[in-house]
């Protein structure tokens, strides 16, 4: 395939960190160009993330240079070519070009090069092998500036060769054609995908879920989603059944009630009806322990939430569990109720922790030691009780009422007691 090439005018790469890491490298007969998804980004008008450098100068001349011009240079991945280099508190990852000789799944035996073309070809989909030099000249060897046109997610050569080297290419296929695909996946990919869906059981559940999280999120999941589903890969995934009108109407009502996707919420309308389903998310996909009690508490309380239900017991619930995992109830129960996303009543309360803030029960050990209680369990358990009356009396916070639940907490529990 003949060479593309486009230019590149951003700041970042003109002036900063980056610039003066390049000026550095690319000198005496070796070049350094950006490599990547900082590319890609910025060939789709976005911000360029993180930012890897590639370089023709192997590890030592690396670090070499680096420290010349009063860098950090730490040998992070010398064994595969890659130098962390700090400029000014930024750290970038410079690696050497390379080509494989041996692959064993995600490792891969490599030898260092020059050659800017093969070192492109390696990567996974055309879109990702971009380069640009310091001048802002892009470098495409495999086509990725057609498909980044098209907004086309292909792999590099074979399909089936690209993710044998790593199942996980499975996953990045979907995700990134969610994220910058347009229309059908690319058929070649989806077939490769399709067949090697048994790869998918030899990753680590970390990674898997590092993924999916990453490809809930993206613009346009719902169809890829649909994809997957159809392709039987999301079922392997998630270990049950996709619930993807509700992973669709969640997503809608996010967006109507001015929060971003949020991955977690969203795994949840996906893929929890009942606390149980959390829990298998949790050890199918090595969830952290807060993701797990986020889509628990999904899965015990969706559907006993709704505005019909009144804003005292909204208030009630946003005090005992919180705003955040509220928001978390109210969102998902919308998407699953017979309300459309422009219901002003589900809008109106899931905005209820805008209007109000949970205050912090006010009275305290010595309200009730001061009333003749000892401390010990008969102090807790007029406390417990003073908190529920306080919570059923809607969060009073004058004296008198206080006085008035202290009272009657300090009665009940003596008189328990006597």
């Amino acid at each position: 395939m003949s060479e593309v090439r486009r230019r590149i005018d951003a700041a970042w790469l003109q002036e900063g960190p980056v610039r003066d890491l390049l000026v550095a490298l690319d000198h005496a007969g070796e070049e350094a160009r950006v490599v990547g998804g900082a590319v890609r980004n910025a060939m789709f008008g976005q911000t360029p993330g993180e930012i890897d450098i590639a370089t023709t100068a192997v590890p030592g001349t690396v670090i070499e240079r680096a420290r010349a011009a009063g860098f950090k240079a730490v040998p992070t991945g010398i064994d595969h070519g890659t130098v962390t280099v700090i400029v000014d508190g930024t750290p970038f990852e410079v690696t050497t070009l390379r080509s494989d000789i041996e692959t064993y799944g995600r490792k891969a035996k490599v030898a260092f090069g020059r050659d800017w073309k093969t070192d492109a070809e390696r990567r996974d989909f055309t879109m990702n092998a971009l380069s640009v030099d310091r001048t802002g000249e892009v470098f495409d060897y495999v086509g990725g500036l057609a498909d980044i046109d098209a907004r086309r997610v292909r792999f590099i050569g074979d399909p089936a060769r690209r993710i044998a080297e790593d199942f996980l290419r499975i996953l990045r296929f979907f995700r990134f054609h969610a994220t910058y695909g347009f229309g059908p996946p690319d058929p070649a990919g989806l077939a490769a995908c399709v067949a090697a869906r048994e790869g998918l059981g030899q990753l680590s559940r970390e990674r898997i879920r590092m993924e999916l999280l990453k490809l809930l999120r993206a613009a346009h999941a719902t169809p890829t989603l649909a994809v997957m589903t159809e392709a039987g890969l999301l079922e392997a995934v998630l270990g049950g059944v996709p619930l993807l009108a509700s992973f669709e109407n969640t997503c809608k009502v996010e967006a109507m009630a001015g929060h971003e996707g949020d991955p977690v919420r969203r795994l949840g309308a996906l893929a929890v009806s009942v606390a149980e389903d959390a829990d298998r998310l949790w050890q199918r996909l090595r969830l952290t322990n807060s993701e797990h009690e986020r889509l628990t508490s999904i899965g015990e309380g969706w559907s006993q939430i709704a505005p019909a239900h009144g804003e005292a017991a909204g208030r009630e619930l946003i005090y005992r569990i919180g705003p955040d995992r509220f928001v978390d109830r109210v969102l998902v129960a919308w998407a699953r109720s017979a309300a459309g996303a422009a219901d002003t009543d589900w809008a109106a309360f899931a905005a209820l922790p805008a209007r109000w803030t949970a205050p912090k029960f006010p009275l305290h050990s010595k309200d009730f030691t001061k009333r003749g209680i000892e401390k010990g369990p008969r102090l807790g358990t007029a406390l417990a009780a003073a908190e529920e009356a306080w919570i059923a009396a809607g969060f009073p916070a004058d004296k008198t009422a206080l006085a008035a639940i202290a009272d009657a907490a300090t009665a009940a529990t003596t008189g328990a007691q006597s």
